[in-house]
């Protein structure tokens, strides 16, 4: 929002305060800006008028002009193709600064003589936007009623300052001048001037001209006046220089006039001709219009979810959003119809995002004052009447189903003071809300009745937030809250999480952090009904994630092809679906690639493989308590998982994860990923992790190879393993895997033996092993290998 100083000072008497204390003090209650500027800066500038206008000798493009500016007749050499004799015009004097801190000096042009320089509005920092053509191609013209000596941007209204402020989407209430002066006057505790809406009306009665029906629920109001004889011309230049200041084009007087309602007020207004329209206007959804022709002279398709003002033949407008090219006012419009309607802001949202974002769209889809709609119209009424010389007929078109009403809210000063933690009297807090417009009724309690404007404040804690930011914040008092400490310290979701995060940072994985939304589902899970968000900041955050490989796939793909060879990375993180509504699980995942530091002290270094992250991932389940309660199944991975290097991991036959290498199609490098659902992990009742004293007495390593069939798995040998020693077992697995082309295979397995009491002897480890060799080749067909 852009606010000019000289628009905002004929509704709250500002005149005093500094634009800088100003700015400052909306920030301190919570409206921030971005920049503070002024409209023209330039100095040394008057107003002057051509007493002589000649061609220059040389140049025809050239004139040399002997310019009054009241002290002295100055001699310009101007080549603007409009100065003529008797013109009045901007003329900066030598030692003058123009915007580009370009200097004016005395010149010789020509071999003439030039003091000074005669302006457009562009030298004087108006934007090209916001100009006619006219004053693009030559110099500014001024009325003859300008002063010679005066200064022009007094004149032209251009001595304006102009805050963008950055609002916050609820405050619908400051995207107009009325609603910053409200916040102005509660901050210096002045009242607010409405502007005029008197006017006179004619015998001639809109309702002999025109019928409305509305027949959707999604335009709440329509009001519509109409307004004839009207004159098409130049605007004053008060409405001008302060649509410029707004970042508005000024065009003629009557379409100025609806946009300076606009800002004004906050409602927008629309203006069809009059005499365009067929007598019967209805408001319908756009179910049986298929296309408009738009203000901007594009053919659009209308969709269902549009609303449209209609003259039952055609569509007139896409409600909220832009009128029809067939309705627009021209040079020879005569008579007009106001719209000022309020319409549903979630159609008009959707409307303006696939045609066009505009200041009416954007105060529409933010909530507009229901008591401000038929204050704007008569209010443009006054206006067309003052600079348009129109005639206001009698009646109104009305549909008006909106609630005026103030709010009624109920609040405690003890729950004011409690939740600010500032002492705050009675009487001060009753001040605020009266100046904040607020009725007050102290009835023990205090009953506040906030005016429609407000439509942010919906609960007794917004009162609380309204007197704590015009009481101001830099009031409170630090206080550290006083706590009582939860018996049994993190909650057991919270000490997952943590202890999670540690145990992976430990075993030399970096954390990453991505966003929950990507662009769409992959491979690398099983696709569960996805989360659609309805209005993305962006195509390629659209999508609630599933899982949190494909966001670490991701992070390998741009590390890589910046160079990185060694990858490994770990995500713990909530992942979401539909499940009879909606529903989210905690998710930790790991990616590993390139090389892989084993040993710190001793500089060892391997390369990331399979078995490296299964050894991780079996790490990481034993440190959570579940020794002996989980198994690798080689089945029904996801389609970004390498078919035969990957497996499904199980805890008490329930699936909770996957483990194994990236398709090759997805990557020419060996990429290896986990996935562990924390959530399923937290159901599962553990014992505590026990940590043993380590033992004083050696260890017994030994090596068993079987011979089986290639579809025997080794956790299935593991097992039948562990069933014999298991109390005796410290450590497993398989070092060697051998494929004999004639469908067997052979797995050869590292077996380490300990006792925490004693030193096995030769005979008790060869007696183990004949056991497990003899309950091995009983449970299964494999066969201990000779050789």
């Amino acid at each position: 929002m852009k606010l000019s100083r000289n628009f905002l000072k004929d509704y709250v008497d500002i005149k005093d305060i500094n634009i800088y204390e100003l700015a400052d003090k909306m920030v301190k209650v919570g409206n921030e800006f971005e920049t503070i500027r002024q409209l023209a800066n330039s100095d040394s500038l008057v107003v002057g008028k051509v007493i002589e206008c000649e061609k220059h000798s040389e140049s025809d493009k050239l004139s040399v002009c002997k310019v009054d500016v009241k002290d002295e007749v100055l001699q310009i050499v101007c080549g603007a193709p409009n100065v003529r004799e008797g013109l009045k015009v901007v003329v900066a004097k030598v030692g003058a600064v123009l915007p580009g801190n370009f200097e004016i000096k005395k010149a010789s042009i020509l071999n003439t003589e030039s003091n000074g320089m005669i302006c457009s509005l562009l030298e004087l920092g108006i934007d090209k936007a916001f100009l006619s053509q006219e004053d693009i191609d030559g110099i500014h013209e001024l009325n003859n009623e300008a002063k010679v000596g005066e200064d022009p941007n007094k004149y032209l209204m251009f001595d304006d300052y102009i805050i963008d402020f950055d609002l916050t989407a609820n405050r619908g209430d400051l995207l107009s001048v009325i609603g910053m002066a409200y916040e102005v006057s509660a901050i210096y505790d002045k009242k607010v001037i409405l502007p005029d809406i008197s006017y006179k009306e004619t015998k001639d009665d809109i309702n002999e001209k025109f019928t409305l029906n509305v027949e959707t629920k999604n335009c709440m109001a329509y009001l519509a006046k109409m307004v004839s004889n009207i004159e098409i011309k130049d605007s004053p230049q008060f409405i001008k220089s302060r649509l410029i200041a707004s970042g508005i084009r000024p065009i003629n007087n009557v379409v100025d006039i609806s946009n300076y309602v606009m800002l004004e007020t906050g409602q927008p207004l629309h203006f069809f001709d009059a005499d365009k329209l067929n007598k019967d206007l209805l408001i319908t959804m756009g179910d049986d219009f298929k296309k408009i022709k738009t203000l901007d002279t594009v053919e659009r398709d209308v969709n269902k979810e549009d609303i449209l003002v209609t003259d039952t033949k055609n569509p007139i407008a896409l409600a909220g959003v832009m009128g029809s090219y067939d309705t627009e006012v021209t040079s020879n419009t005569k008579n007009i119809l106001i719209e000022s309607a309020q319409f549903n802001k979630t159609n008009v949202r959707l409307t303006s995002k696939r045609v066009l974002r505009s200041e009416a769209s954007s105060r529409f889809e933010k909530g507009i004052d229901p008591n401000m709609t038929l204050f704007a119209l008569k209010r443009a009424c006054h206006l067309l009447e003052k600079y348009a010389k129109g005639k206001v007929n009698k009646g109104i078109l009305m549909h008006d189903e909106l609630n005026k009403d103030d709010k009624v809210i109920e609040v405690k000063l003890s729950e004011i003071q409690n939740t600010l933690g500032m002492e705050i009297m009675s009487k001060e807090v009753v001040s605020i809300l009266n100046r904040l417009g607020f009725i007050v009724k102290n009835k023990g309690h205090f009953e506040v009745h906030v005016p429609s404007r407000r439509g942010d404040i919906e609960i007794k804690e917004d009162i609380i937030e309204e007197v704590g930011r015009i009481n101001g914040y830099e009031k409170l008092i630090g206080n550290l809250p006083n706590l009582e400490t939860k018996r049994g310290g993190y909650s057991k979701k919270s000490k997952l999480l943590k202890d999670t995060e540690d145990l992976l940072s430990s075993f030399g994985l970096d954390q990453a952090i991505n966003y929950t939304l990507v662009k769409d589902l992959d491979d690398f899970s099983f696709d569960l009904d996805k989360i659609i968000i309805s209005n993305p900041m962006s195509e390629d955050k659209k999508v609630c994630r599933q899982n949190l490989t494909s966001s670490l796939f991701e992070n390998y793909k741009y590390n890589s092809s910046r160079g990185a060879k060694n990858i490994n990375l770990f995500e713990v993180g909530d992942v979401y679906f539909k499940n009879n509504g909606y529903d989210s699980k905690i998710l930790a995942s790991g990616l590993m690639s390139g090389t892989y530091l084993l040993n710190e002290f001793q500089g060892k270094v391997v390369d990331v493989d399979f078995y490296l992250v299964k050894g991780i991932v079996t790490e990481f389940l034993d440190s959570f308590g579940l020794e002996n309660r989980y198994e690798f199944i080689e089945e029904d991975v996801p389609g970004a998982y390498h078919p035969y290097r990957s497996v499904r991991i199980n805890v008490n036959k329930n699936h909770v994860g996957y483990l194994g290498q990236v398709h090759p199609s997805l990557s020419k490098n060996e990429v290896y990923i986990f996935e562990i659902d924390l959530s399923k992990l937290m159901e599962l009742k553990v014992r505590g992790v026990k940590y043993k004293e380590i033992s004083k007495f050696p260890t017994t390593t030994k090596d068993l190879a079987f011979i089986m069939p290639k579809d025997i798995k080794s956790s299935e040998i593991e097992r039948h393993i562990r069933k014999v020693c298991s109390r005796y077992l410290k450590d497993l697995y398989v070092f060697d895997v051998y494929d004999f082309n004639d469908g067997n295979k052979s797995l050869a397995f590292s077996l380490t033996f300990e006792d925490k009491t004693q030193t096995l002897s030769d005979d008790f480890v060869n007696d183990l092993l004949n056991k497990i060799i003899k309950n091995v080749e009983e449970k299964t067909s494999a066969k201990l290998r000779d050789k």
